[in-house]
């Protein structure tokens, strides 16, 4: 039996995330800077013979249509692949964080998969089931950090500086439908252009959706108010609940709060699966 194992899938921060308008679908417009950090979920994939899609969940029980799955028999139904997996999932990466890891984990399904299965899919083609899974899976698919507009699909790479973060999860998540279907969510910032955010890359712009999050889900503020006494200059990450800020210097975690989750993270150089699936044309 063929098998992958420890294969990782990297959590994301958002270093500023604006909206600027809305689709006659109901889509909003964003732009966004994305990291890659090394917070990382962690999955493994034993091939199966019989074409039967099966999960372990190796921490915490996860939904039974997850988006592990679901990227797999999307796979399937793309390629008329008759192999199947067994995938365990070792999960890190907290849920309704706005890191994005049920989306990594997908993308990394797909490499891992493309590769067990023999299927040799390029990117683009992963890219394009990516999408029709989660708007933050071609990001994961693309390997780099990047500048990201439209719904999540076009994706520019970026050059980022190495930095250090504190991320604080608060116990509760949050529901990112509720954000953007709240009236009060502000639908307007004035597009930006990558030379702007180059000029200052830690600091640039604000979470558009923070101000919600912060009326639906007190954790925020709590999360917000405790970096703050550290000095620190905290926001939110994607739809939130988790918030992170930038490290200079060292923090002591000792006074962290104990209902949250507190972890010191880095950003990564570049995907650790970057070149598991080429380009068209490569």
């Amino acid at each position: 039996m063929q098998s992958l194992y420890d294969i990782p899938a990297p959590a994301k921060l958002n270093l500023f995330l604006h909206i600027t308008g809305r689709r006659s679908d109901g889509y909003h417009l964003l732009q966004s800077a994305f990291m890659l950090i090394d917070w990382c979920d962690t999955l493994h994939f034993d091939a199966r013979s019989d074409g039967v899609i099966s999960r372990e969940d190796l921490s915490w029980a996860l939904p039974a249509d997850d988006l592990c799955v679901r990227a797999a028999r999307a796979l399937q139904i793309a390629t008329g692949c008759s192999q199947g997996v067994h995938i365990g999932i070792l999960k890190s990466v907290p849920a309704q964080a706005g890191m994005g890891g049920g989306s990594s984990d997908a993308a990394s399904t797909l490499l891992a998969l493309n590769r067990l299965w023999r299927l040799n899919m390029s990117l683009e083609k992963l890219m394009v089931i990516g999408l029709e899974l989660g708007a933050d899976v071609p990001f994961f698919l693309s390997g780099r950090h990047g500048w990201v507009e439209g719904i999540g699909e076009k994706i520019t790479p970026l050059e980022l500086p190495h930095a250090q973060f504190v991320v604080v999860k608060p116990e509760a998540g949050l529901d990112t439908k509720l954000i953007f279907s709240d009236p009060t969510l502000k639908r307007d910032s004035e597009p930006a252009i990558i030379s702007g955010f180059a000029a200052n890359t830690l600091t640039f712009g604000q979470n558009d959706l923070q101000a919600v999050a912060q009326k639906l889900c007190p954790g925020v503020n709590q999360a917000l108010l405790w970096l703050a006494t550290q000095g620190l200059n905290g926001r939110m990450t994607g739809s939130g609940s988790a918030v992170f800020a930038h490290l200079l210097n060292a923090i002591d975690l000792q006074n962290a709060p104990v209902a949250m989750q507190v972890r010191l993270c880095s950003s990564l150089d570049a995907h650790p699966l970057l070149g598991w699936a080429n380009s068209d044309g490569k």
